[in-house]
This record gives structure tokens, sequence and C-alpha cells, in this order.
């Protein structure tokens, strides 16, 4: 990267701040003007100076020119104006300088925001295009918290300065010069005075911010450091209180804060000094104006006209003196901020930009060895992990590496690089060979996942967006928004990718297209076991029946399919289903009578509280009293049960009407209402009391709180709620209704249409696996699926469980067509029995179909031994044995011992 940033910003915006220096340099003939023209109008119409008598004129823009040897021309006469009429014209062409000069300054800075704009994201984008292209020993050395944070916000300062790099001086020195000027051409010694000010400014102040720039500097650097601090808790929050090390963190994070306060507040210190000093040079001046000004003024030496014009040029002065003197701190500032980002990612060797080149068409299949020759690798400490191995991978070749092989699978795929040797595919170096091809032929996964935030689907599908393989067609507003988006790209010199392109390679996964690539991805999520997980996360989702229309019809159709398939198993009594008539007992009571499901909890929450509807339908309906006395006697037995537990106690999972950190209030609401008449309890607290009633499930809690009669009741009821619901309230509860879908509950209660029945201890898995092969006859099992790569996994993957992570890892090398499968034991987190079927699982298929890709795979478990043509055995960084598995099969117990 260019050192110094003036010629980073030069090289970059040469044609630009070129041409916004031509403005300057013309405006600056209006800002001249400006100080003139004050003394024009107190000197001439107001003093009279030229208007002898009342009915004397003056030419108003009279234009002409004193020439040598032509002597003088005029082009224009000008208008006859009176002594009225001129002060009035004088005032206008002020009034007009005015809007001149700020339009002026509405063009430079806006053309200098877009500037620095464009420049900073040059910026950011070449530091994001150095980091992919880092070796990979240096992402071991980095924090990705002080990565980001010099991307983000380091850079940021430059960005602002790209457009005042070569402007402000010349603008903010331009006006001060002009000032200067004009204040030396009406008096000498007051042009004298103003020189020495600026003089002594310019020479003091910046010295005084030499000291900024040091603090600065210090602030900087700690900053980042707190940020990558805070990051390592965030990523080690396990360890940390694992550990019982939170107390030290806190330590830590309070002295690099009290560090960072006393660099501040010695900062402020010291600007605020420097400030001060400035300003008060900045007002000595007028002092010494009006004093010695007006002195010359009363002797005669300057009139009136020209004291208020120095006093008004003068004004004009400490602003870009100021800002002259700023802008060369941020000058210092930003060539040092420059300098530690060079710094940072100057890094060697870096990845030459040709291995990144994007390559829209297929790469051809890798022919020849994938062979490691007298490979060395070191890590940074200087230890040898690899000690001169030779190994030979042939094409359709499947080779186990036992545990010691994991750095030559990883040297394999281009994550480390050799100290001495070679990688070579056929005769060519892989680290030679563009990512375009070593990309796409070559797969690799490990226990060591990352998954970025983003769909599941997302995740599933990275390995196969290489390059953007459609050009999408804009109309309208979109079509105007693409064009300024590829024109700012080419002046930003970044790409002009279109990241709304389609960037799957169907090829690449065997598929013709976005119709059949479901197709493909469903063998390689059965031969993972990664199917069960997807649909698991599909059936609980929530989808909009009204952009899938024909989707919620099939599932509404599937209830009765569901019906049949339970009689015919006999299983009848695994679900309850909500019937328009009957009571449903492994549903709430709320449920039950509603019958519909609460859209808007905080709503409901304060309609039960405040709105008159539920007060008196409850009580028209005999209801009011008897919730009110089940309620108490649910919370006198939860109270009772469970108020010495400690709150992760888990029976609270079974309690849906009460937290543990709720207990304690109910406690102190039964003694101050036991004895008393439902009449004198305050309606807030029967409203507390009669809720508790809406979350019960007599199977589940079993308090023997529902009689039929009850029941029987609460059904009766149902009619009430359904048909008197309010205006107002009517978004709030969803009815269920046998012939629709509904919207607010997942797909799996949509099927369903009822609850799973509490005498069955094994009933959710059986309805889950009847629900499935259900989803299979009736063709919606695809459809399923594709909602479950909807999921959000969240930041890093973290809302899928370890196991996950590595499956869908394994999965995401699986889909793409390669050449070389590189597995370094990618599946720790699942145990040796899973692990078995998934190896042999992912053998099946690679070699199905007619392919037969080699593949290298570090095992450790010799069940599986018997699909590998050859073992290579490590120890201590060298390869000891090497030895086809028949062959390795009759060595005798040494080799045996070791394989196993």
């Amino acid at each position: 990267m260019e050192s110094r940033l003036s010629r980073y910003i030069w090289t970059h915006t040469r044609k630009d701040q070129l041409w916004i220096l031509v403005v300057v340099a013309f405006s600056m003939i209006p800002y001249f003007l400006s100080f003139d023209l004050p003394k024009q109008i107190v000197n001439g119409p107001i003093q009279g100076d030229g208007f002898d008598s009342p009915e004397a004129t003056q030419a108003f823009l009279a234009i002409s020119f004193d020439l040598p040897y032509l002597g003088t021309i005029n082009l224009f006469d000008g208008f006859q104006l009176g002594r009225e009429g001129m002060l009035l014209a004088l005032s206008l062409v002020f009034l007009l300088l005015v809007v001149v000069n700020g339009l002026f300054k509405f063009y430079i800075n806006t053309f200098k925001g877009r500037l620095g704009e464009r420049l900073l994201r040059r910026i950011r984008f070449e530091l994001v295009d150095r980091v992919l292209r880092f070796p990979p020993t240096h992402f071991k050395r980095v924090k990705p918290a002080e990565i980001s944070t010099m991307i983000k916000d380091e850079v940021e300062p430059l960005g602002g300065f790209t457009g005042d790099a070569f402007v402000s001086p010349a603008l903010l020195g331009g006006q001060a010069l002009t000032a200067l000027i004009f204040i030396l051409l009406q008096s000498f010694w007051l042009g004298l005075i103003a020189t020495v000010i600026v003089a002594v400014q310019a020479i003091i102040i910046p010295r005084m911010r030499k000291r900024l720039l040091v603090l600065g500097r210090e602030r900087q650097l700690t900053a980042r450091e707190l940020s990558g601090r805070v990051s390592e808790i965030v990523d080690g929050i396990g360890t940390i209180r694992g550990y019982d090390t939170s107390n030290f963190e806190r330590a830590d994070i309070a002295s690099r804060l009290a560090r960072i306060f006393k660099i501040r507040y010695d900062l402020y210190q010291w600007k605020f000094l420097v400030k001060f000093i400035n300003n008060f040079l900045a007002q000595v001046t007028p002092f010494l104006f009006y004093s010695i000004g007006g002195y010359f003024a009363l002797q005669g030496r300057l009139d009136i006209g020209q004291l208020v014009a120095v006093i008004g040029a003068y004004k004009d002065l400490p602003g870009p003196l100021k800002e002259l003197i700023d802008w060369d701190q941020a000058r210092q500032d930003v060539q040092v901020k420059y300098a530690q980002v060079v710094e940072q990612f100057s890094v060697d060797p870096l990845l030459d930009p040709k291995v990144h080149a994007i390559a829209a068409t297929s790469a051809e299949p890798l022919s020849g060895a994938l062979a490691a020759v007298n490979l060395t690798v070191t890590d940074d400490g200087g230890a040898t992990l690899l000690d001169h191995v030779s190994l030979q991978v042939q094409p359709g070749e499947a080779v186990a590496l036992k545990p010691g092989g994991e750095v030559l699978a990883e040297a394999f795929a281009r994550l480390i690089w050799p100290a001495s040797g070679r990688i070579l595919i056929g005769s060519q170096d892989i680290l030679e060979m563009p990512e375009s091809v070593t990309g796409r032929r070559i797969s690799y996964a490990s226990s060591d996942v990352y998954v970025f935030q983003g769909s599941l689907g997302d995740n599933l599908l990275y390995g196969l967006k290489h390059a953007p393989l459609t050009e999408v067609r804009y109309e309208g507003e979109g079509a105007v928004h693409r064009k300024w988006e590829l024109v700012e790209a080419k002046l930003a010199g970044n790409p002009h990718f279109d990241v709304n392109s389609d960037w799957i390679d169907y090829r690449a996964a065997g598929a013709t297209g976005p119709e059949d690539l479901l197709v493909k991805i469903r063998p390689v999520l059965d031969a993972v076991l990664l199917t069960n997980d997807v649909m698991a996360l599909a059936v609980r989702s929530t989808i909009d029946p009204n952009r899938n229309a024909a989707f919620a019809a099939g599932i509404v159709e599937m209830r009765g399919a569901l019906r049949q398939r339970l009689e015919k198993e006999k299983l009848s009594d695994l679900v309850v289903f909500f019937e328009p008539g009957s009571y449903n007992i492994e549903a709430t009571i709320g449920e039950n009578l509603l019958f519909g499901t609460i859209t808007d909890q905080v709503m409901w929450d304060g309609a039960l509280e405040g709105h008159p509807f539920f007060k008196t339908v409850l009580q028209r309906v005999g209801l009011r009293d008897v919730f009110y006395e089940m309620g108490l006697e649910i919370a006198e037995n939860v109270v009772e049960l469970f108020r010495d537990l400690p709150p992760d106690h888990p029976f609270f999972q079974q309690l849906t009407f009460m937290t543990a950190e709720e207990i304690p209030v109910y406690e102190a609401l039964l003694q101050k209402v036991r004895g008393r008449a439902r009449a004198d309890v305050a309606e807030d607290d029967q409203v507390k009391i009669i809720r508790l009633c809406f979350g019960y499930i007599e199977p589940r809690h079993r308090f023997g709180l529902l009689t039929d009669e009850l029941m029987a009741k609460i059904v009766a009821a149902r009619r009430e709620f359904d048909e008197g619901l309010p205006a107002d309230l009517a978004g709030m509860i969803e009815h269920y209704r046998p012939n629709r879908y509904i919207a607010s509950g997942s797909i799996i209660d949509n099927v369903l249409f009822g609850r799973i029945g509490h005498k069955h201890a094994d009933g959710s898995e059986k309805i889950r696996a009847i629900v499935r092969d259900l989803f299979e006859a009736v063709g919606l099992y695809n459809d399923v699926l594709a909602f479950g790569f909807d999921f959000n996994v969240g930041a890093g993957g973290k809302r899928l469980t370890a196991g996950q992570r590595q499956k869908l890892d394994l999965a995401r090398a699986l889909i793409r067509i390669c050449d070389f499968y590189i597995f370094n034991q990618p599946l720790l987190a699942l145990d040796q029995r899973v692990q078995e079927q998934v190896i042999r699982n992912v053998f099946a298929l690679l070699r199905q179909d007619g392919r037969n890709p080699a593949i290298v795979w570090v095992v450790a478990n010799p069940a599986v031994m018997e699909l590998f043509d050859r073992v290579a055995v490590f120890e201590n960084g060298r390869l000891l044995r090497d030895d086809h598995t028949e062959v390795g099969a009759n060595e005798g117990p040494d080799y045996k011992e070791m394989a196993s």
C-alpha cells in the first residue's frame, strides 16, 4: 500500500482535485469583492462621497479598463443612479455576492464530501480485499474485532480528510490571504499587525498541537485493544463462566477504561488550552484594530469606510485561519491513522490477485494426482508439524489419514502453506492455481466449522456461489439506481458484480436449475443425517398462508389423512383434535374458551386487565366466580409445591401459567386476599388470579380442577367469545377452523389441529415419524424442507448445536461435484456410532451414479478402514506407514497395534 496518505489521495483523485482547485480559484473573485463593497457603501451613498448635491448621480455597473498605450476603454457606461438608488443597488449587489459565495461554498463542500466518501469506499474495499488475500498464518496473529474496527472506524476520518487534502489549504489559505491583502491595501500598519498575529498563530498553535497527536494515537490504540478484548470476552464467555473468572475480566476492563479515561482527560485539557490561546490571539487583533485604527481615523489617515472594511475583512480572517490550523492537525492525525492501517495491512506475502480472479464458467475436472512432495510445515513458533512428508492421492482413490494427518489435510486444502516442499495437482503447484479451480474441484470439511449469520439454506449452498451467472433486468427507479451503482463502483475502484444476481452454480451440484436443486440436496442431507434436524426446524416454523396458499391448502387436507393414519395404526388417542363442540383436554382452558390462539400476547394481557368485554362475558356466562376460585386453588397449589425449589428446577418447565419469579408475588397476593369475598378484592388482584386459569391443562398439572360440568360450560361459552368479540380486539384471537390454516400456528400445529396426548411417553417421536411419512405421501416433503432452509442460524450458527453445525458443513462440501474430497475429522461432536454411519453414507453417496472422486479422510475409527484403499499413519509429524488396507491387514501385530 502507498505509505503516504497525501500521495494515495492524489493518485486516485487527481482529476477531481484539479477541477475543484479551479473552482476554488474562481471563488476568490466574489470573495474579494465582498470585502470591498462595504467600503463603497459607507463612503459613497451613506457618507455622500461623490454626491456633492441632492441631484448628483453616479454610474452603477460601469465597465472600463485602463490599458497601456491604448488608454481607457469603456465597454459599458453603466446606469446613472442617485444617492438612495446607489445605496439600494450596492446593497443588492452585496446580497448577490453573499448568495454567490454561499453557492460556491455549497458546491465545494458537496463535491468534497462526495470525493471523500468515494475514496473511503475505495480504502475500505481495498482493506477487505487484502484481508481476503492474507496468508493463512496471519489470521492466527490478529483479532477479528481489531481488523473490523480498523476498517469500520479508524479509516472513517480518512474519507473526511480526502476532500480537504488539497482543497482546504487552497480555499482557506486563499480566503485568509485575500482578507490579509485587502487589509494591507486599506492600511499598511493594520495589515502588518494582522500579519504578525497570523504568523504567531501559525507558528505556536501547530507546535502545541503535536502533543494532541500523540495523545490521539494512544487513544486510538487503547480503544482498538479494548474492542479486541471485548470480542475475546464474548467468544470466551463459556470459559469465563466455567472457571469463575468474570471478576478478573471486570478488573481488566476497568483498568483499560481507566487508562483510556486518563488519555482522554489529558487530551481534553491540552485541547482546550490550545483553544484558549488561539482564541486569545484571535481577539487581540480586533482590540488593536479598534484602538489603533480608530486613532488613525481620528487623525484623518484612515477614512471610516476603510476602517469598517478592515474590521469586516478581519472578521472573516480568523475563521479560515483557524480552520487551516485545524486542517494541519487533521492532516497529521489522519497520516498517523493511515500509517497504522498500512502497517497492519502490509502483510507479506499476500495472495496474488490472479488467484481470486472471477470465472463465470465451470472449472474443468482436475487430471493428475494430489501429491505432497517433501512437504514440511511449521507453526508460528518454529515447531515442525510435518517433516518432509511425501504422499500421493490418485484420482478415485480413498485414503485414510490416521490422527496426526490433520496438518496434511489442511495443507491439501490450502489452509496452511508449506515451509518447504510443494503440494501438486499433476505437475501444477496448488498455491499457484486460481481458486476458481481449486475452490470448485476440491471440497474440504473439518470439525472447525464456521457458519455465517443468515439462513440455513444460504449456508448450505454457500459453496456454490462463485460468480454472478444471470443478468438482472431492472426497470424504472431500479434501473436508474443500478446505473448509478455501476458508475460509482467504477469511480471508487470497486467491482461491479450484482449481488442480486443468481450466484448459485447449479451445474456444480448436478442440477439444471433451482427446480431440481432440492432433489440433489436431499440425498446429501440424508447421508449426513441432517434431514430430520432440518425437518424439525421446518415444522416448528410459521408461514404466511396468503403467500403460500397451495401449501397451506395441502396442510389442511393432510389433517384428514393424519386421522385416517392414526385410526389405521390404532393410535387414535395419540392426538386429541380440536372439535368445535367438545373440550380438548390436552389444550389450555384459554384455548378451549376462545377456541383459538392469541396472536398478540401484549394486547391480550392488556385486554384481560382493562377491557370490559372479558369481564362482562365471563360474568354473563357464569365463569368469573368459577375461574376466581380455580385461580386461588392453582395459586395455593403452586406456591405450596414450588416455593422452596430453585428457579432453574426442571419442574418449572411444566408450568404454563406461572414463572419461578412470580411465585413470591402470588404468595404475597394469597396472604392479601385469603378469607375475603371476591367483591372485596381489588380488580387488578382478581385479574391476576383469574389469569392463572387460562394456562391450566388437567392431564399435565393434575390438580383435579376440571369437571365435566365445567368443561361443558366452557364449551358453551365459546359462542360468546367468537361472535361478540369487539372490533378493536378482532385481530388478537385467531379462531380454530377445521378447513382453514392457522397463520399464527406452526406447520406441525396446523397438521395436528390438536394436541399430542400425555398418555404416550414417546408420543412426540411417534407423531413426528408419522407426519414425515405423510408429508412424503402427499408430496409436501420438499416444500416443508424448503421452509427449514429459511431458519436463521444466528451469529456464527449458534442457534444450531455443535453437531448440527458440523453436519451442515459436511453437507456443504458434499453438495458440490468435485474431484477431491478432504475430510479433516469433520464430525468430532458426534459419537463414534453416528460417525461410522455418516462415513458409510458418504462413501455410498460419492460412489453412486458413476462418480468416483478421490477421498482423503482423517479418521480414527478402525471399523471403517475397510472403505479405504490406503491408510497413512503419522507420528511426530512424520509419515510412518502408507499401505494398502489389505496389505496392512497382514502386516503383523506391530502394524495392527499402530493402526488401532
